[in-house]
């Protein structure tokens, strides 16, 4: 009975050891999604009232959970039982970074105003389309995870995933609070200070710096989702990367994924603009 329980301590220690190197790996690829997946949801998440920034932070942060309860059992079923969908799946979710990556590149190269007034979504409205955000981030995270650990057994595959998936959402979103509080913290810190003492100075300072942090995690997220994008159809498609052989690393990725986005943006629009003609 005692050599039993310490054989199966044994076991659990190896599987833990194995899980943490996976992780660890699993964790510096799926970065530039979770850097992309901050930037997208501070923005979200500023954009409202200060009284109801938590309120609507935790209506997302349950939603992103029940994304990572509804997808991981999906993805997981579909490497065991159809190994061959992830791939496609995987390289559909890069075209969809880059589309977004060239979208962002392509308003800051172009920008463009709305003619009329823009439709001002409800609260629920905003919310529900941060949580569909979310859930294709989410299944982006999951595959780059389950990648990472290709050749690890089941048990670990699936540890790995479920770890990476559920600490992505509790880090993520735990900045994003820390990131949308920043002004109001810096308003107090400045209102219980002596006028022009270092506190009463910082705490301005934070009010200030809010904006511009949001506006660097977009630009910072805009070329994580470039080289996550880039970095997939370097692996995954041969012809892509056959052809960016004689490229250096990162520029081959960039690139790639720029030209591969801009042909997808350049399609959406056109379908958008023959739509909106039919109308």
């Amino acid at each position: 009975m005692a050599s039993g329980f310490f054989a199966l301590l044994d076991d659990i220690s190896v599987l833990m050891d194995s899980t943490s190197t996976a992780a660890k790996t699993a964790a510096k690829n799926t970065a530039g999604v979770l850097g992309d997946d901050l930037a997208v949801n501070a923005a979200k998440a500023s954009d409202f009232p200060a009284s109801r920034e938590l309120p609507v932070l935790w209506a997302i942060i349950k939603g992103s959970f029940l994304n990572k309860v509804i997808i991981i059992p999906i993805i997981m079923a579909l490497s065991f039982y159809l190994p061959q969908t992830i791939t496609p799946i995987l390289i559909i979710g890069a075209v969809y970074l880059s589309y977004e990556a060239a979208h962002t590149v392509c308003g800051y190269i172009f920008p463009h105003q709305e003619n009329g007034e823009k439709k001002e979504l409800s609260e629920k409205e905003k919310i529900k389309s941060a949580i569909v955000t979310d859930f294709i981030l989410s299944i982006e995270i999951v595959l780059i995870a389950l990648a990472s650990v290709e050749n690890e057994p089941l048990n670990v595959k699936v540890l790995v995933v479920v770890l990476i998936s559920f600490l992505a959402t509790i880090g993520v979103y735990g900045l994003v609070a820390l990131l949308v509080r920043l002004d109001d913290m810096g308003y107090s810190i400045a209102m219980h200070s002596s006028k022009g003492s270092f506190l009463y100075k910082l705490g301005f300072l934070m009010v200030k710096s809010l904006p511009l942090i949001v506006r660097v995690l977009s630009i910072v997220g805009t070329f994580a989702m470039l080289l996550v994008a880039g970095g997939i159809f370097m692996h995954k498609v041969e012809i892509i990367h056959d052809i960016a052989r004689p490229i250096p690393g990162f520029m081959a990725e960039i690139i790639s994924s720029l030209l591969i986005g801009g042909i997808a943006f350049m399609f959406i629009e056109g379908l958008k603009f023959l739509f909106k003609g039919k109308k």
